[in-house]
């Protein structure tokens, strides 16, 4: 019932203003841009209020694990360390069995390597917030740890779904993957007790590091294996392999979850 109120009142309150974006602004990549940074700042604001009016509890982003501290920050570096060395060995693993090849980037490299990293950020604290602050909190409050943990993280992965049911059906591998990633992020937080720096910097590596190698376009498959052992279109996440880095990521991290 809350998530509802929640959900219909930021629609509410999103849509007048998105509307003459759709209607006004022509180019589709920018509308995108503008509709989804809108919905993402009334979000944080109707986080505030509800904070204070539904829970009385003013400081709601730091109840979420969003605080501004320097063990906060640290945390975050070791999660973008974790996310983008395991990127790294992902590819590096494929490239010494023969399964790719490297090659010199095709764009400025300093410039890639910032721009994806502003990008990484942003969608990690986004998600992160979302997911990893309000849903899971929201699911703790009326549910038991474990059924918030997979509820979180189902939904996590469904949510990515929204699209054409023959664009649903092409990325649908992707399903087990993103579920894993969902997982690994509640029990990051709850190793770190609760705070958001390392699953927001383990969720911007895995981003980064694979902005970097695909849109730098690092390496070029050998077809030496299906695609579905390296990643269907490219997509690590709809692959075997990395399927598996995922699982011993999430099982690491669970390990540390269990004994915190």
């Amino acid at each position: 019932m809350r998530l509802g109120a929640f959900i219909f009142t930021l629609l509410i309150l999103w849509l007048p203003f998105a509307a003459p974006i759709y209607l006004l602004v022509s180019d589709t990549n920018l509308v995108s841009i503008l509709t989804m940074v809108l919905l993402y700042v009334e979000f944080i604001i109707l986080l505030r209020l509800w904070g204070n009016h539904v829970y009385n509890q003013p400081q709601i982003l730091r109840h979420y694990g969003l605080e501004l501290t320097r063990l906060n920050g640290v945390e975050l570096l070791r999660g973008l360390a974790i996310g983008i060395i395991g990127v790294l060995i992902l590819f590096g693993l494929q490239g010494s069995l023969g399964w790719l090849v490297w090659q010199q980037p095709k764009v400025f490299f300093l410039k890639l390597i910032l721009e994806s990293l502003i990008v990484a950020l942003g969608v990690g604290f986004a998600e992160e917030l979302l997911f990893r602050g309000w849903l899971l909190d929201e699911l703790q409050r009326d549910y038991s740890q474990s059924l918030a943990l997979w509820a979180s993280a189902i939904a996590y992965a469904a949510l990515h779904f929204i699209k054409p049911l023959e664009a649903i059906i092409h990325i649908l591998p992707q399903f087990p993957a993103l579920v894993i990633l969902g997982l690994t992020q509640v029990w990051g937080k709850r190793w770190r007790r609760g705070r958001l720096g390392l699953p927001i910097g383990y969720h911007a590596g895995l981003i980064w590091g694979y902005y970097i190698v695909n849109v730098g376009d690092l390496i070029t498959y050998t077809k030496k294996v299906p695609e579905w052992m390296t990643g269907i279109d490219r997509n690590p996440l709809a692959g075997v392999m990395g399927l598996l880095l995922l699982s011993v990521l999430a099982l690491s991290m669970r390990r540390r979850a269990v004994k915190n």
